[in-house]
């Protein structure tokens, strides 16, 4: 199943805001303290992998449009900051419950989740 996933802030940093959707559905959380944009897009992707547990799923495509992200995630990235470890650390053990995981970039434009950020319907 697809699931798209965005975070943001406002200010960056700022108070950071995520959104999941999957099946007509929204999940947003505004709860997630300060951070900068990047932190706001991996706990996101954190998000969407314990929405897709939540559901029961096990084959799961995970739509983001942060590419920083989805390469560390996918393991395309050469290097992992120290700063992202931990929350690479968290997605991998989350992904293992998993039949399959795969992260993918999709341009913002077509984000469902970063749509329903910006248009306030999270």
């Amino acid at each position: 199943m697809k699931i798209w996933f965005d975070g943001g802030c406002r200010p960056n940093p700022g108070v950071i805001e995520t959104a999941v959707v999957t099946g007509g559905r929204v999940w947003h959380r505004g709860d997630h303290g300060q951070g900068d944009n990047n932190d706001a897009e991996w706990l996101a992707l954190l998000d969407a992998i314990a929405v897709a547990r939540d559901l029961g799923l096990r084959d799961v495509v995970l739509l983001g449009d942060a590419v920083m992200v989805v390469d560390q995630a996918s393991g395309r990235a050469r290097r992992v900051p120290e700063r992202f470890r931990g929350y690479l650390a968290r997605f991998r053990a989350l992904a293992a419950g998993f039949a399959r995981v795969r992260v993918r970039h999709v341009a913002r434009a077509h984000n469902l989740a970063g749509i329903a950020l910006q248009k306030g319907h999270a």
